[in-house]
């Protein structure tokens, strides 16, 4: 990756218990919380910048040169509204061969899911998902008094798609969606195209299914696919999109969702309209810049390869991933050992219970993987974990 735009581009920026609740819609009291998340401290700027940043599963190279020269563009609006947006609604719709009714635009594909989570969970509804995966929905649903029937994953790290299905049936009238991360935070594992019509032919036909696609540039196995072809076809599917990953716009906050129009309809008066003219300039040139993706899908599949065989060498396993981040099984809590790699100025991912003996490690920089091995094999001295049985 060409590392000499640092300068402009910081200029830029300095302007078994889930099971319980699916079958019997249990309390909140047995579902699995997301418990162990520590507030995110606030860094200064030279303590931040110091840091090896393998936590957020964020691009580690920032914006291309021709989404920072839109953005710059758009400083000229700055102190306007209704200004010229870059036509970033039919942008998007023109990638997906959808119309611009069928796009929903929001700050960073968090708002996106908070959305759906306003939208389709009034009235106490219930959202069916599994555990661990991206926790936001399940944290909205817990914010608005609704609530989530979480069901863990098979023995493969897979998402239990029948499980999901019964789930849903059962407590049908309960149910405002389902929601599935593909591929899978914090795992990386796919859910298969055929695994994901089986669920809409599974389930009842007037349910919305969320399927968050945050990591599909980085898929490589033919069994997955995009669902926005279901879109196409009419079925209640929503996707949800994000510019924080393979465009590198984590900080500039700007994803968006693709839906049959009734349901963008019901979702649009719960968004916020916060999106800046900066994001949408930005995102409406991203989005076309399909050599820049290559370049970052490239680098970080290497990287993520050399990583995961040196430490496989090493003797500890990790999850196969689709992502730009991996999980790698480290045999003891994994609380200190983030801890320990905080002191080394690397940071790394934050516990996901109940997979409380693995480590999430985003894919950075050459430089900042080689800092992370360096780190690994300081914290490991002796290689292979013990077994312990999890």
């Amino acid at each position: 990756m060409d590392t000499n735009k640092t300068l402009s581009r910081r200029g830029f920026v300095g302007s078994l218990a889930a099971a319980i609740g699916y079958l019997g819609l249990g309390p909140k009291s047995v579902l699995w919380a997301q418990t162990g998340r520590r507030p995110r401290r606030r860094y200064t700027e030279a303590e931040y910048d110091a840091f090896a940043k393998l936590s957020s599963n964020e691009n580690p190279y920032g914006p291309s040169d021709a989404v920072l020269e839109a953005m710059n563009h758009a400083f000229k609006y700055a102190n306007r509204y209704g200004y010229p947006d870059g036509n970033i609604l039919q942008a998007i719709a023109e990638h997906h061969g959808v119309e611009p009714e069928n796009v929903l635009l929001g700050a960073g594909s968090g708002e996106i899911l908070n959305i759906v989570g306003s939208t389709f969970l009034r009235v106490r509804k219930k959202v069916v998902g599994v555990e661990p995966s991206y926790g936001s929905v399940y944290r909205q649903a817990s914010g608005i008094k609704a609530d989530a029937i979480k069901l863990p994953l098979l023995s493969d790290y897979r998402q239990d798609i029948p499980a999901i299905i019964d789930g849903t049936k059962k407590n049908y009238r309960d149910v405002g969606f389902v929601y599935m991360c593909n591929p899978n935070n914090p795992t990386g594992v796919i859910v298969t195209k055929k695994e994901i019509d089986t669920l809409l032919d599974g389930i009842p036909e007037d349910m919305p299914v969320l399927v968050d696609e945050a990591y599909h540039h980085f898929v490589e196995d033919p069994d997955y696919a995009t669902a926005v072809p279901h879109v196409l076809e009419g079925r209640q599917v929503i996707v949800a999109r994000t510019f924080s990953k393979i465009s590198g716009m984590a900080a500039i906050r700007l994803g968006y969702a693709i839906a049959p129009k009734n349901l963008i309809d019901q979702m649009r008066p719960n968004g916020t309209g916060s999106i800046s003219a900066i994001a949408k300039w930005g995102g409406a040139t991203a989005i076309k810049d399909t050599a820049e993706q290559e370049k970052v899908r490239a680098v970080t599949l290497e990287l993520r390869k050399k990583t995961t065989a040196e430490l496989e060498k090493l003797g500890f396993d990790c999850i196969p991933s689709e992502t730009n981040f991996f999980m790698v099984h480290l045999g003891r809590q994994v609380q200190p050992v983030i801890d320990e790699f905080r002191k080394r100025t690397v940071l790394v991912g934050r516990p996901f219970p109940p997979m409380l003996e693995h480590l999430r490690v985003s894919v950075g920089t050459a430089d900042e993987m080689e800092r992370f091995m360096v780190a690994f094999k300081e914290i490991f001295p002796d290689g292979k974990p013990a077994p312990t049985g999890a």
